[in-house]
């Protein structure tokens, strides 16, 4: 039984003045606004983002949000992961959702990419798929809807690639290895053109004598095509590596005596790893964001095979951006293990919203 008081307290809560009439809460009306009053977000086609975004458009940008990420100045959840199990009726694939806020700035992106859905090739469609949504900062209504399928993820890992050659390689490092030659691999080279003239190297199981006179032509540098990783690895000051990522790519003793860095982005996922945990002990370690290549990267199987602790990180590459620590010294072994932010995506879906709602 409720008592006398009790039921004074309900009848209050339930009467329709607890809000302010002028606030719309409580009404009709105001409900109606609360569901309608904002406009549609737009949407981005396939064609309009890929004909309108480069790689050279992402760099700037995803240079500050690595400034502002080691400042502390980016909010950056953990990635979510959900696998899809091969069925009769579904997969096999994984889709990951990134995202994040570069303080100051008026906008910020949720990203979903679905990756390897490889049954897609039987149906002519890509095995990757994906959006971003960039949201108003200040309202937090939907901007804009990019049907980017990856493209502008691979923008901003190129961006990402092109940053830490520039911090972590001196000019004089001017031979690039590629390890997998595929769309990232692509950006990778198109970006390092961006920080400056190179020779290229190219190893690949298949496509890499596409990916050199390809980038040959298009860049106007010189590439060519290694018999194999050894070989490439040999001949290399700095290696790129954007393979799938189901077993390692190199060895340390095939690496440049000279010093190397190797800019590795393949690993995004914990069943994945290019490069040997003896290379990631060995090697002046910088991540894109430790919490996450702890989890994802790299330095997560450095960490399985108890060779590296989380203590062993030496930067994260936006302290090396912002000169808080030193990027090459000698002819130390870098390794710059690239998980890809969402730092990097609120950075990429500034730039987009921002170039393309122009249109």
């Amino acid at each position: 039984m409720l008592t006398s008081f009790k039921r004074q307290i309900v009848r209050k809560l339930a009467a329709p003045h607890i809000f302010p009439a002028s606030s719309g809460f409580g009404t009709t009306a105001g409900r109606a606004f609360a569901t309608s009053g904002f406009p549609p977000p737009r949407l981005f086609d396939y064609e309009t983002v890929t004909s309108n975004l480069t790689v050279a458009d992402a760099i700037e940008s995803v240079e500050e949000a690595f400034k502002a990420l080691a400042k502390g100045k980016v909010d950056v959840p953990m990635p979510m992961h959900i696998g899809i199990e091969e069925s009769s009726v579904a997969g096999p694939g994984d889709c990951h959702i990134k995202g994040g806020y570069v303080s100051g700035t008026p906008t910020f992106t949720v990203k979903l990419a679905c990756v390897s859905f490889y049954k897609n090739g039987e149906k002519g469609l890509p095995p990757g798929s994906g959006i971003f949504i960039v949201v108003n900062a200040v309202t937090g209504a939907p901007l804009g809807v990019f049907q980017e399928n990856r493209f502008m993820t691979d923008l901003r890992t190129g961006a990402a690639g092109a940053i830490a050659m520039k911090y972590c390689a001196t000019p004089e490092q001017n031979v690039v290895g590629f390890i997998g030659c595929g769309a990232i691999a692509k950006n990778m080279a198109r970006a390092a053109a961006n920080v400056r003239p190179y020779k290229g190297i190219a190893f690949a199981i298949d496509g890499a004598e596409e990916f050199a006179a390809e980038m040959s032509s298009e860049l106007g540098l010189p590439f060519e095509v290694a018999s194999s990783a050894k070989e490439l690895c040999g001949k290399s000051d700095v290696i790129y590596t954007q393979t799938p990522g189901g077993s390692t790519v190199l060895e340390k003793d095939w690496l440049n005596p000279k010093g190397v860095t190797i800019i590795a982005s393949g690993s995004d996922q914990p069943t994945k790893c290019e490069i040997p945990p003896d290379v990631l002990a060995a090697s002046k370690y910088i991540s894109d964001l430790t919490k996450q290549t702890s989890k994802v990267g790299e330095l997560r199987s450095a960490i399985a095979a108890g060779v590296m602790t989380e203590s062993d990180v030496y930067a994260e590459l936006g302290e090396v951006v912002n000169g808080d620590k030193a990027g090459r010294e000698g002819t130390e072994i870098i390794v710059v293990d690239l998980t890809g932010t969402g730092a990097q995506d609120a950075a990429i879906g500034e730039v987009a919203w921002n170039k393309l709602s122009q249109l």
